[in-house]
């Protein structure tokens, strides 16, 4: 045997151990007992709960809070003094709260707003809290997108996995079949060497197959967040029913102020109103009033004393307060317009992709996946009775291989968008 054939029968056994550990860890083998199934809906359920779900929770909170902070007038002010000591003469004898002469005193005070600036104030943190609402809803959209995107990307590649794993078999059973026509003489070296190669590369595409899936578990667990490992999750077969024609999708221009992203900009425009207005209420001066009782020996032991304070608004009336709060209700408006725009683009996009995908799906199921089946059925028969050639048998399996591959992503590319779809037009996903 030369050493060329050493080679080629050393790589050939290394691949063939290789396919059959990616076999073993392929769905639906021997190790099926350890996987752990998951459906469309149980993975979109752990998504909703998620930690990115929970950052945008925790900010809901805090922002709810923020509520009870401002919703509050100014604590009153408890003083106590004391005063008119005699230093030179002596404070005289007997109890110090009662006979030395000292003037002692105990007050309140407290500020009125006016203005309305607590209102003002509560409504603000009340609009950013309605913002941080709608931002927990788009977090969770979100979420809920790239999960069922991750889902169907598992799915995709299980399916794949399952079909190149018939194409592996087919081809190796060709290869099979080759050497020994081969060894009788009724094939050409050349042939039964195509045949070897066709059978390697399927085993390659195969473990490329495997890869992939590995690499959509690991993504669907990180979305998700379930304790299952990885290595062990495996997606339900939850493909969306393929209908003849699909119902006709609503205008998009009726659904852009339900969406959770417009509705946490305009949430934000409002509060930067509410903001300005409060800004321009510290032009009506606040008013401090207050209330002493005096104990003075030798002079009285019942004072009374009233006081109120108001600041003297001299040179400036805020004029750099306003001028902010009016730069930032301007970029609101702008981020609601940029926003608004984004989500209308996004929802034709969707339309569009959701009618497109529909029709290339059904296509391929109905008229281009079952002629190259016939295809290739009528190649094989072919050429189990001699009448085909082996290059043209190579082709059609080639065709189906691929045209099985583009029918199973444009099954998926259809569930992605219609789910996404569904997703981005429901008011609470």
């Amino acid at each position: 045997m030369s050493i060329r054939q050493n080679l080629f029968l050393a790589t050939l056994t290394l691949a063939c151990a290789t396919t059959a550990q990616a076999l073993a860890q392929t769905p639906g083998t021997a190790q099926a007992a350890t996987t752990a199934p998951i459906s469309l809906n149980q993975a979109l359920q752990a998504a909703r709960n998620n930690l990115d779900v929970a950052l945008a929770r925790h900010a809901l909170a805090g922002a709810q809070a923020d509520i009870l902070s401002a919703n509050r007038s100014p604590f009153p002010t408890l003083s106590a003094k004391a005063s008119q000591m005699d230093l030179q003469n002596g404070l005289g004898d007997g109890n110090f709260f009662t006979e030395k002469r000292v003037d002692k005193a105990i007050g309140l005070d407290w500020t009125w707003e006016r203005g309305n600036k607590r209102e003002l104030r509560t409504l603000t943190a009340r609009q950013a809290a309605v913002a941080a609402q709608a931002d927990l809803d788009e977090v969770r959209t979100q979420q809920l997108l790239a999960t069922q995107a991750g889902f169907f990307d598992l799915l995709v590649a299980q399916e794949r996995g399952v079909e190149i794993g018939l194409i592996e078999r087919s081809a190796a059973h060709l290869a099979a079949t080759a050497n020994k026509r081969l060894q009788a003489g009724d094939l050409s070296a050349q042939d039964a060497s195509r045949t070897e190669i066709e059978a390697q590369r399927a085993r390659a595409d195969l473990q490329a197959a495997e890869l992939e899936r590995q690499r959509a578990a690991i993504n669907l667990w990180q979305l998700t967040g379930i304790t299952t490992p990885p290595q062990q999750l495996q997606a339900q077969t939850d493909w969306p029913t393929l209908t003849g024609s699909l119902a006709p999708l609503p205008d998009v221009s009726t659904l852009i102020e339900t969406r959770a992203d417009v509705r946490a900009a305009l949430a934000r425009v409002q509060a930067a109103q509410a903001a300005l207005d409060g800004s321009s209420a510290q032009k009506v001066s606040d008013i401090t009033v207050g209330a002493s009782y005096d104990h003075f020996p030798g002079t009285s032991t019942a004072l009374m004393e009233l006081r109120m304070q108001i600041p003297l608004q001299w040179g400036y009336s805020y004029q750099g307060e306003i001028a902010r709060s009016t730069a930032q209700l301007a970029q609101a408006q702008d981020a609601l317009e940029k926003v608004r725009r984004m989500a209308q683009a996004e929802l034709q996009g969707l339309q569009q992709l959701t009618l497109s995908t529909a029709q290339r799906a059904q296509s391929y199921e109905t008229e281009i996946l079952p002629r190259a089946r016939k295809v290739a059925d009528g190649a094989e028969l072919a050429y189990s009775k001699g009448a085909l050639s082996l290059t043209d048998l190579l082709d059609a399996r080639r065709t189906l291989r691929s045209t099985l591959l583009d029918a199973l992503n444009a099954r998926a590319d259809y569930a992605r968008a219609t789910l996404a779809w569904q997703l981005r037009t429901q008011t609470n996903p």
